[in-house]
């Protein structure tokens, strides 16, 4: 049986940040879309220290999943112009930051572990970002085959050079 929103209504859940995520993007204008378009671009990932131990063992890992709340993000759209196209698509077809849920996720090179303090390269995300979260990267747990792409399908071959522009800004209207 398919429950309806009503119906599912519960206490608002709420997350703490763990972290703040540090880059050179003090705007979201022009900044990489995605990982793949920030090659080389450094950054580092300040956990709190009240969750450093959580840390232990993750320098074994060549790439984190890094999940953090789009905090200059401050209202959703559910059909947005992505930044590869000038189509409207759902939100939930695309990874823009205006959604009823302000998550993002990047997937980042882990360079070097020092303490609290995590170097990492391919970083996408504006600075001050809080984080929510930390996940190992591997491969071996995502599926790799018969992936389809969707209305992306078209606009792949752009992504590795792609930076935003002001469609998703507070100010801008679409």
């Amino acid at each position: 049986m398919v429950k309806t929103h009503a119906a599912l209504i519960m206490n608002e859940i709420q997350y703490l940040p763990i972290g703040i995520i540090h880059s050179p993007y003090n705007s979201t204008e022009n900044m990489p879309i995605q990982p793949s378009s920030a090659r080389g671009v450094s950054g580092m990932v300040e956990i709190f220290p009240e969750y450093e131990a959580g840390l232990k063992d993750i320098e074994g890992f060549s790439h984190i999943i890094l999940v953090y709340h789009f905090h200059l993000s401050k209202e959703y759209k559910l059909v947005v112009k992505p930044f590869l196209e000038e189509k409207e698509h759902g939100v939930f077809a695309t990874r823009a930051p205006k959604r009823p849920n302000g998550i993002g996720i990047s997937v980042v090179q882990l360079i070097k572990v020092d303490k609290n303090i995590l170097h990492v390269e391919n970083i996408d995300i504006a600075d001050g970002t809080p984080l929510l979260d930390i996940k190992p990267f591997v491969p071996d747990f995502e599926p790799g085959h018969d992936i389809k792409t969707g209305w992306l399908e078209k606009s792949r071959h752009k992504i590795s050079t792609a930076k935003s522009d002001s469609r998703f800004n507070s100010s801008s209207e679409e």
